[in-house]
């Protein structure tokens, strides 16, 4: 063991960021840190090892044939350090501290509001903190303890229950109705102006579902977010589909149409199996299985979330 080389295992974490990320800088942010902190940690640890791992060209980074050859190595370090940590953090016992959930869009949390107010009054020791990004943070990298996501659930190494049906209507601001109609036949859709998803959104069923009904319409707006699609239909740019839990809350918002058979998407709580032990995050688990019937109706813009 003597003749192995020594360095500091913590630096592979940068390493591994480099060659995932492509980039110092995508890098840092990804660890949340600073660039030269990220160039100084790969500098040292290419020092203490005496190889170069990554190469760095005009066009941006690149691994070396070294680099190349040990980065799985750092890769299974750095899951096991992972699966250290949250093995760790399964050992608090107490229904306190902070639940990190991540979800896709800024209202979803104001949506499910009611619900999450229930859980925070029955255990007032825990503390929701909601990370909204439309990116999708890695569970098991201890980005997030919790994701709310729509769509199908990609990751087979998370557990996830799904906890409703989103309905997805057609809306339109009372202006735009005012200045352009109502229409009696769907074909008619193609007379208006669309907000149409671009992005993941748009291979989602609402998004091929409105390109398939309107693929001539004049199209007002792109959005590859709801909220976005919201705020162009709220403004009277034209017809968005719209989540019934977003669209509902709205009382500027119509509902002009209801695809028949009904446009709906999944809606999924995912967690990883190690943090579902944690006595908080499961008190939230068991919590919201509860609630799944409010939940549904909410999805479904049959409850008022309007304040």
């Amino acid at each position: 063991m003597q003749n192995l080389p020594e360095f500091d295992w913590n630096d592979l974490r940068y390493f591994v960021a480099v060659a995932r990320e492509g980039s110092t800088l995508a890098a840092a942010k990804a660890l949340g840190v600073s660039q030269p902190t990220v160039q100084r940690r790969l500098a040292a640890l290419e020092k203490q090892i005496g190889c170069e791992l990554i190469e760095r060209r005009p066009t941006g980074y690149c691994l070396t044939e070294l680099g190349r050859e040990l980065l799985p190595f750092a890769q299974r370090v750095e899951q096991e350090a992972l699966a250290f940590a949250r093995r760790l953090s399964t050992r608090d016992e107490s229904l306190s501290g902070t639940i990190r959930i991540t979800c896709p869009e800024t209202d979803l949390p104001c949506l499910l509001k009611p619900v999450f107010d229930r859980f925070q009054a029955r255990y007032p020791g825990v503390r929701l903190e909601f990370l909204v990004t439309d990116r999708t943070l890695d569970l098991a990298k201890g980005e997030a303890d919790i994701a709310l996501r729509g769509g199908q659930p990609k990751d087979t190494s998370l557990i996830g229950r799904k906890l409703a049906d989103s309905l997805w209507l057609l809306y339109a601001s009372r202006t735009y109705v005012e200045r352009q109609g109502l229409f009696e036949k769907l074909a008619d859709v193609e007379k208006h102006s669309i907000v149409m998803y671009t992005g993941a959104l748009s291979e989602l069923g609402p998004g091929r579902w409105l390109r398939s009904v309107a693929p001539r319409a004049k199209i007002a707006a792109y959005s590859n977010s709801v909220s976005g699609a919201l705020s162009a239909a709220r403004s009277g740019l034209g017809l968005a589909m719209l989540p019934a839990l977003a669209g509902s809350a709205e009382n500027d918002l119509l509902c002009v149409w209801r695809p028949q058979p009904e446009v709906t998407e999944p809606f999924t709580l995912l967690v990883h199996p190690d943090l579902r032990r944690i006595p908080r995050v499961r008190a939230l688990l068991d919590f919201i299985g509860e609630e799944i019937p409010t939940i549904r109706a909410l999805f479904r813009g049959e409850l008022d979330t309007r304040a």
